[in-house]
């Protein structure tokens, strides 16, 4: 099965997220059984989503990485926006978990033990968890990995709440309030719960297809920057990313007169600018339109033999008029209103 050097480096990291997942969580449940804290077990029991939510990331981004087929024709990204709403899912059900095992704790508290090595354990994980978070969310990030990037904001909100675990022991420790153990566990687990729905919305926004309006942006700005002068107008511009693979639809206008060779240089050309742009793969489908007399004012075309009307401005693409789904040109009136 072929893969591309941007899926084989994000199977690979999703990997090592994975195995270090099993080695915190090892680390945090030792913690907790020699302390017998419930903050601590909050953060153990977070460490358990990770440990799942890893391996459910891994067999996403592995299936992702396969090429299209004729059941799955626009390939198989869309599984990493199921891999991150299982994660979201499996963090809500940690902090109700944590808000359960804090109430009981809250009710019946207990003498903690060891603190100073608890501390410790849990200072580790935590430096280890953040640095690994922040590496894998701009990976995610510069990859266009679902997958990576909600493993990066739920590593990173793990080590946060390690720090604060920490925080919050350090002040049992001094103060020896017992109850507020429980107590710091309980706010924890609303944090946890902020995390798990915001990583839950943004997956099903990919289910649904809802669009990336940051992704449309950029997209849009970039062909506007290297805009050439006969690409005369664009317009019912759709953009998403599934996966690896980032598909471009799209109605643009030539001039009329351009053969078939012609018009697939000019759609290699639009290709060749996305894809060096946002590396990976990149599917192209574009509509070509013949240009319209009245569309001569807004074409920069110098070498037009066929112009109607005199050139008078091109009209900037944005994301208002190049989501529309008509050309654009009639008069100028229109297209300033």
């Amino acid at each position: 099965m072929f893969q591309s050097n941007h899926d084989k480096s994000v199977i690979q990291l999703q990997r090592w997220i994975a195995a270090l997942s099993v080695v915190l969580f090892l680390g945090k449940f030792w913690a907790w059984t020699i302390t017998g804290s419930v903050t601590i077990l909050t953060d153990a029991l977070e460490s358990i989503v990770n440990v799942l939510a890893g391996f459910i990331g891994l067999v996403a981004v592995v299936v992702a990485a396969k090429p299209r087929d004729k059941n799955h024709p626009y390939g198989h990204g869309k599984i990493e926006f199921v891999s991150a709403a299982i994660e979201g899912a499996l963090i809500i059900i940690a902090g109700l978990m944590v808000c359960i095992e804090a109430k009981d704790h809250l009710l019946h508290p207990s003498v903690l033990e060891k603190l100073d090595w608890g501390m410790l354990l849990i200072a580790i994980t935590g430096g280890a968890n953040l640095l690994l978070g922040l590496y894998a969310g701009n990976s995610g990030r510069r990859k266009r990995s679902a997958t990576l990037q909600a493993a990066g904001k739920h590593l990173c909100t793990d080590a946060y709440n390690s720090i604060a675990v920490v925080g919050g022991l350090l002040l049992v420790k001094f103060t020896s309030w017992i109850w507020l153990d429980a107590a710091i566990a309980l706010i924890f687990a609303g944090a946890i719960f902020v995390v798990g729905f915001k990583v839950l919305r943004k997956s099903l926004a990919g289910i649904m297809d809802e669009a990336d309006m940051n992704l449309l942006q950029e997209v849009i700005s970039l062909l506007q920057e290297k805009r050439q002068n006969d690409w005369i107008d664009l317009h019912n511009l759709r953009v998403i990313q599934y996966g690896a693979v980032l598909h471009v639809d799209a109605h643009m206008t030539l001039p009329y007169y351009y053969d078939i060779r012609c018009a697939d240089e000019k759609l290699h050309a639009l290709q060749d600018l996305i894809t060096a742009h946002f590396g990976g793969k990149v599917e192209l489908f574009v509509h070509i339109d013949a240009c319209r007399p009245y569309q001569c004012h807004l074409c920069a075309k110098e070498d037009c033999s066929f112009r109607a009307h005199p050139f008078v401005r091109q009209v900037a693409w944005n994301m208002e008029n190049v989501m529309n789904d008509s050309r654009h040109g009639k008069t100028l009136e229109q297209e300033e209103s």
